[in-house]
């Protein structure tokens, strides 16, 4: 048998809370985060590809209520990002493994330590899951999946 693994302790939002993450820092990291994505070489065109530049705005606020919701429990988030995912046929590990490497750098530079760690717990989340879904949409063998392996950035 497989023994689990060990995940390190999640912060609670509370302790996050603590630290000041707010929607205020929310929409920081959003928007740093996705200014590094759009610049990205691997990432990058896939977003390019389907979102215009005209949209990015309305992206970035739909993206804000997404971490604001999942973190602060605001429930300003009611989109349906899995469909939108599961069309992107190219969408693969290396681009899960860039996002999540972005996406740590970003929240590292500006959050606290307790805030970073607790975003991206829960980046790792959802990554993983819209991992997941999509192999079962192309049906794929999940059985022996390993997780993702953390990639550097930059």
């Amino acid at each position: 048998m497989i023994p689990a693994r060990k995940r390190p302790h999640e912060p609670t939002t509370d302790e996050a809370i603590a630290e000041g993450l707010d929607e205020a820092m929310v929409r920081r990291v959003v928007h740093r985060f996705y200014d590094r994505v759009r610049a990205d070489p691997l990432i990058g065109p896939v977003f390019h590809a389907r979102i215009a530049d005209d949209h990015w705005p309305e992206h970035l606020e739909k993206i804000t209520a997404f971490w604001s919701s999942a973190l602060l429990g605001t429930r300003s988030y009611t989109g349906k990002p899995m469909p939108k995912h599961l069309a992107i046929d190219e969408l693969g590990d290396a681009h899960f493994r860039r996002w999540l490497a972005i996406f740590r750098h970003t929240v590292t530079e500006l959050c606290p330590e307790r805030t970073a760690a607790l975003f991206i717990a829960r980046s790792e989340r959802v990554a993983e899951a819209f991992r997941m879904n999509i192999a079962m949409h192309r049906g794929d063998i999940l059985t022996f999946r390993p997780p993702l392996t953390r990639e550097d950035y930059p």
